[in-house]
């Protein structure tokens, strides 16, 4: 599978449109948890395969690929990977959602649906 970039055809939509490309690649399984993983600053392979449930090796480097593909993550000289500005970028445009998703959950406990 490549990696979805605007201007493409990606999953979903055949026009490419950024905001489609962008969907795309963090509706793979594990995208978003890498980079919600390493907001805070580098780290090493297996702290982040760690960090994310002990996920599978081959599915980290897949997924490692691809952000790195996207221009979200980097893998510095010391071989620990790190987020890009533009990786920093899509953080902070995913905080709100996580913000949400606690409103959401604190919702649904009230409701006692939890």
């Amino acid at each position: 599978m490549t990696t979805p970039r605007p201007g493409r055809q990606v999953r979903g939509s055949s026009t490419g449109r950024p905001l489609m490309a962008a969907l795309d690649l963090f509706g793979r399984r594990w995208n978003l948890r890498i980079v919600w993983e390493l907001r805070h600053g580098p780290v090493g392979f297996r702290a982040l395969q760690q960090r994310c449930d002990n996920m599978s090796s081959s599915v980290l480097r897949q997924r490692l690929t691809e952000l790195l593909d996207a221009h979200l993550v980097a893998q510095q000289p010391d071989a620990t990977y790190s987020l890009t500005e533009l990786g920093h970028s899509a953080h902070r445009a995913l905080r709100p959602l996580a913000r949400w998703s606690d409103q959401w959950a604190s919702a649904m406990t009230e409701d006692g649906t939890a």
